[in-house]
């Protein structure tokens, strides 16, 4: 259904599509309140249930996006993307836009916001998370499309924690033949990319920096930006290159998911947290790739730990008999080892 067509399914709220201005006076269930517009809970009349959102304001501005929003969703199929259903036509006062509901919240709201209780949602989870937030965006990407507004608010999960990425009012569609598009920064504050802000130069780079923060919250379950921290930590990306840059990583890491105490986590957060470092690059140049993002993160989901660790353990067993054999070492036994332990490093506790 394009821009131009009436819902012709219709939802059953509180208020009528015909009479759109009635939203303000109806009482149906508030899904979420954004920075472009509020999304309720509807039903449609073959019974399936849907967000419907209503842009706050009917000028130019918010035509544009709700527009870009229809534009870029109508030709996107991803299991990780929000679906769009349908829109309301052009004879209506407001500018309402109709997805499949998504029951279980945000990423954001399981993380630090209501939903969030400890141990609720334990790293397997959030690695799941995190490899499928990261399928969504490398699927935009080689759509030729940039998010421009990721965020933990903007990954929604059903009832099996599947992810799906929504809200496109801000994405931009980039032409195959230019490196960059200019234009001013929006975004949220927190995870927008610095020298995005500071250049207005657009790539896909820019969602790489949001992306990285997102995997900041995701090991350690703090707000991209929290104003009762410290003025140097305000925000999320800033503390956590301070802490990785200095080998601090578990006062970053949530308590509550074993880093301490389970050496298979603690490998895994480390090896996001690496991850998580590149992403955050000042210089877009040195940001890896989504497409490279996503095939790190599914080398970590799926890498055998304990086999790691018990060929570390052995190699030190090793290394202890020949200290105390007289025969030293040769360059090549020496080389080696470095080798070795380079290679299995992240293996190891």
């Amino acid at each position: 259904m394009n821009y131009t067509e009436v819902l012709k399914m219709g939802f059953s709220l509180n208020w009528s599509a015909r009479d759109c201005s009635s939203c303000e006076r109806s009482n149906a269930k508030e899904l979420r309140d954004g920075g472009f517009g509020t999304v309720y809970y509807g039903i449609l009349r073959d019974g399936r249930e849907v967000a419907v959102k209503r842009l706050y304001e009917h000028n130019c501005k918010r035509v544009e996006q709700f527009m870009n929003e229809v534009d870029i969703l109508t030709r996107l199929r991803h299991p990780n993307l929000v679906s769009l259903y349908g829109c309301i036509s052009r004879t209506c006062r407001e500018l309402l836009l109709v997805y499949e509901y998504i029951p279980n919240g945000t990423v954001a709201d399981h993380l630090h916001g209501d939903l969030a209780k400890p141990g609720a949602l334990p790293f397997p989870t959030r690695m799941k998370i995190a490899v499928e937030t990261g399928s969504a965006l490398a699927y935009l990407h080689t759509s030729d499309i940039i998010h421009r507004d990721v965020k933990t608010n903007n990954i929604l999960l059903d009832n099996n924690f599947l992810v799906k990425v929504a809200d496109f009012g801000l994405s931009r569609l980039f032409p195959t033949d230019v490196t960059h598009v200019s234009t001013a920064p929006q975004g949220t504050p927190g995870y927008v990319d610095p020298e995005y802000h500071e250049c207005y130069q657009l790539t896909e780079k820019s969602d790489v920096f949001s992306f990285g923060v997102v995997l900041i919250e995701l090991i350690s379950s703090m707000p991209a930006v929290d104003i009762t921290r410290h003025r140097h930590e305000i925000n999320l990306s800033n503390m956590a290159m301070n802490k990785i840059q200095n080998h601090m990583l578990h006062e970053l890491v949530d308590p509550s998911l074993g880093f301490e105490s389970d050496c298979t986590v603690k490998n895994m957060i480390t090896d996001v947290a690496e991850l998580a470092f590149q992403c955050l690059q000042y210089d877009k140049e040195m940001r890896p790739s989504m497409v490279v993002v996503l095939e790190a993160l599914k080398d970590i989901q799926h890498k055998d730990y304990i086999k790691d660790k018990e060929e570390i353990n052995i190699s030190a067993d090793d290394v202890v008999l020949l200290k105390n054999d007289p025969v030293p070492l040769s360059p090549d036994s020496a080389l080696n080892w470095n080798i070795s332990t380079s290679s299995t490093s992240n293996g190891s506790c």
